[in-house]
């Protein structure tokens, strides 16, 4: 399999999640990201290969792949099982987000992304009518999917339950939403829940859910984005948990 992108790379290198067998390297590409990468892969014993530039267009057809690109292992997934022992053992309030069926890798990928600077403990997805955690997805989240690997779950309905008896609180996201977000209680342990561009949450996972908020449109835009809906909720959640002062900065 094939990553593409400095970033990406770079990430995948730290996350220390999946081997990475070579990285290939544009013989013109330079830069700090890249002289950060050659490091990295030394530290991991990865080995680094010059490469023609037409030779790494070939290995990532149609990717921005800024010159770099790594041969590696299938995306590691994480397991549901493992995220509620890690939400049950947490010093600090959970935070899960759930997708429900979104098939737009960049929106994945973004999310994934939010969801990592945020702290938060896992991302579940569906097997059905989901992106898949490929290229897409890794590039979109700017290489946060090594460091929170994408739960994937058959049954959505059942994880969420799950999740409940782990003590989350259930939130979906949903324009009928009974109550405003800033009026939820963030505090507890949460499970926020994100339905698909244009469809929003199914039924019953709407029913599943314990509460559903909105986000407020004073536009003449019906929607917003479910990537800048996800952010909004995320930081939402950590604002009270951070006791109303600002979040702390890059780790």
């Amino acid at each position: 399999m094939i990553i593409a992108g400095r970033h990406a790379i770079l990430e995948a290198l730290r996350g220390g999640s999946r081997r990475l067998t070579v990285i290939h390297v544009d013989r013109g590409a330079e830069g700090r990201i890249v002289d950060e990468i050659a490091r990295a892969a030394a530290l991991a014993r990865v080995p680094v290969r010059e490469t023609a530039g037409d030779e790494i267009d070939r290995m990532a057809p149609g990717a921005r792949h800024q010159g770099v690109v790594a041969e590696t292992e299938a995306p590691a997934e994480g397991t549901l099982p493992a995220l509620l022992e890690k939400i049950g053992g947490g010093s600090s309030p959970a935070l899960v987000v759930v997708l429900d069926e979104l098939a737009d890798p960049q929106n994945v990928g973004a999310i994934v992304r939010t969801a990592e600077c945020a702290g938060a403990d896992g991302v579940v997805i569906t097997v059905n009518r989901s992106a898949p955690v490929g290229r897409g997805v890794e590039k979109a989240s700017a290489g946060a999917v090594e460091h929170l690997p994408p739960v994937r779950v058959a049954g959505l309905r059942d994880a969420l339950e799950k999740l409940k008896r782990a003590g989350c609180w259930i939130v979906g996201a949903d324009t009928a939403g009974e109550k405003v977000y800033t009026e939820a209680d963030f505090r507890r342990p949460v499970a926020l829940v994100l339905g698909a561009e244009g469809e929003g949450l199914r039924r019953l996972t709407r029913e599943t859910c314990d509460e559903l908020v909105r986000i407020p449109l004073m536009g003449k835009i019906g929607s917003l984005n479910v990537s800048a809906s996800a952010a909004i909720l995320c930081y939402e959640v950590v604002r009270p948990r951070a006791g109303g002062k600002a979040v702390p900065g890059p780790r």
